[in-house]
């Protein structure tokens, strides 16, 4: 008898005892990440806090995952907690989701692409800028461009370039698409690409390609080209504005939060799979660049988020 009043105390007070398991929230949310230092702390911080704020009334959890962390000992913590839906950010999110048994709604983020070779099972939100709306830039801040140039490594890129094709025919582009599978490859086509290219037609677009783009050999060669032929460079990376590329989108981590917020929601039944480009960005412009090009910035009808040089 004493021992059956003692449990009905422990249930009315709300107490847990030690031994006892926590009981499983159907509403939660579990965000994977990797807990790392520099600026990918705060772009991961950020992308959490747009999850926050979309579902504020469900209880979003962070699972943040060391170097030396095992990938099973996280699958396991992940079953043990029964989340409704995860979010999985970074390579290591991204690891850890694959190797999941998917009792979960499942959406990852923070990576530029995954192998078309053994894709995981649901939606990857692409750190690369949807080619559409890169396209929609170029025409508003360079209008006479009719024709853009791309090198690219397509063991990284192909997805990427099956859209921008689409992307192309909707802008009314006309889009000449180089494949190379080293970087001396790739500087011998930049190379001719930029002598044989017209500037006032042509655009140069640089990807996000470890292969193809680097930033000792292959942008230094086309920054040069585009400042001494006024020819149009664009990029998918906002580092290479700084260094003097014409203009880049880039992450809006919040918004990109709010939307993978709604993508778990999205994937509660029956999951989608696949790359999906970022469609949830700001706009950088070197104003520099943009002078010597002729192109008035302030007559555009674009918000600019950022600008280099930085004033």
């Amino acid at each position: 008898m004493r021992l059956l009043i003692l449990r009905w105390c422990v249930c009315v007070l709300g107490l847990c005892l030690p031994w006892q398991a926590t009981a499983v929230d159907e509403s939660s949310l579990l965000v994977i990440y990797p807990d790392i230092a520099g600026p990918y702390q705060g772009a991961f911080a950020s992308i959490i806090n747009g999850v926050s704020e979309a579902r504020q009334r469900d209880r979003v959890t962070r699972l943040p995952i060391r170097n030396d962390t095992a990938a099973e000992d996280v699958v396991a913590e992940v079953k043990r907690r029964e989340p409704r839906a995860v979010i999985a950010l970074g390579r290591q999110g991204l690891q850890v989701a694959s190797a999941m048994v998917k009792n979960s709604a499942v959406v990852a983020a923070g990576v530029l692409s995954v192998p078309e070779v053994g894709a995981p099972d649901f939606p990857v939100h692409s750190l690369a800028p949807d080619p559409s709306l890169l396209f929609n830039h170029l025409r508003v801040l360079a209008p006479g461009i009719k024709r853009v140039l791309v090198v690219h490594d397509p063991r990284q890129n192909a997805w990427l370039i099956r859209l921008a094709r689409e992307a192309a025919r909707s802008a009314n582009l006309e889009l000449q698409v180089l494949q190379a599978e080293d970087l001396k490859t790739a500087v011998r086509l930049f190379q001719d690409m930029a002598a044989s290219a017209d500037p006032r037609r042509d655009a140069i677009w640089l990807l996000q390609d470890s292969t193809t783009v680097d930033d000792v050999t292959v942008l230094p060669l086309l920054l040069k080209a585009s400042w001494d032929q006024n020819l149009v460079l664009f990029s998918s990376s906002i580092g290479h504005v700084r260094r003097g590329a014409l203009f880049s989108l880039y992450p809006d981590h919040m918004a990109l939060g709010r939307t993978l917020a709604s993508a778990t929601r999205a994937a509660s039944g029956a999951q989608g799979r696949g790359v999906l480009p970022l469609r949830d960005v700001k706009l950088a412009v070197n104003t520099r660049t943009a002078h010597h090009l002729g192109i008035n910035l302030s007559s555009v009808p674009v918000r600019i988020h950022a600008v280099f040089p930085e004033p």
